[in-house]
């Protein structure tokens, strides 16, 4: 009985330090935890729509956005709250006290503006609209001229004509492709563009030959910085030197 009695109280003891050590090894990891994963940089990139300021107050929102860690982990594993113009972000940890924030913007070809409604409708290169904003966008060319019906988020473009909207985001993927933003894209009764960049006019004529005409429209144009007028390229082909450029006061 004895020995029993002392083995039982020997257990106990070995259950009491390793009971002890857990509590003094958990203390340890929260300190640390506390002490070391705080907040001090905060690195943005990949946006063109936001100041990193405001990404930052967009994703560190909440009492305990100062710890690294829990940022971190927060967004492994919830999605962040909708922003406009934002199509998705992730948060990656570089220890102890920097977190970095990869953003990616959504894809905007054009926007329409309803005057009803007094917003912009932004669409994507599927002609879906993304974004319904009061707010004007820099490099989103304007787009008129189109006959649509009302505009619903998250739905294709209801422009009539079977083709028009189709040419549309043809036209304005090609301009990507070329790195060049005209401030509008005016479409015409007859099926007519004409694309304006800044004091100039460009009539592309119909929906032909747009690679074409916009990869010779990328040579031309710097040529016509600080000009005004208007350059007609809906006569021209690549079999023909049919350009023009009209000055106007």
């Amino acid at each position: 009985m004895e020995k029993e009695r002392k083995r039982q109280k020997k257990k106990g003891k070995t259950a009491g330090l390793v009971f002890l050590s857990l509590l003094l090894f958990v203390g340890a990891g929260a300190l640390v935890v506390f002490k070391v994963f705080t907040v001090e940089v905060v690195e943005v990139v990949g946006s063109e729509r936001y100041e990193d300021d405001a990404i930052e107050e967009w994703l560190l929102d909440d009492e305990y956005s100062w710890n690294s860690l829990y940022v971190f982990l927060k967004y492994k594993f919830q999605e962040p709250k909708e922003l406009a113009f934002v199509e998705s972000a992730s948060v990656s940890l570089k220890p102890p006290h920097t977190l970095q924030i990869t953003v990616h913007d959504k894809e905007l070809m054009g926007r329409i503006y309803i005057d009803t409604m007094g917003q912009n409708a932004y669409f994507d290169k599927e002609g879906m609209v993304v974004e319904m904003s009061s707010e004007e966008i820099k490099g989103v060319p304007k787009i008129t001229g189109m006959d649509v019906d009302k505009i619903e988020l998250y739905e294709k473009l209801p422009i009539k004509g079977n083709s028009v909207l189709r040419n549309l985001l043809s036209l304005t993927q090609i301009l990507k492709k070329y790195e060049m933003t005209p401030k509008s894209i005016k479409y015409g009764t007859e099926g007519s563009y004409t694309l304006k960049f800044g004091k100039i006019s460009v009539l592309l004529g119909q929906a032909e030959d747009f690679n074409a005409k916009v990869s010779r429209l990328s040579k031309i144009l710097p040529k016509l910085e600080g000009q005004k007028g208007t350059l007609h390229l809906e006569s021209w082909s690549e079999n023909t030197t049919d350009i023009t450029f009209e000055k106007s006061g």
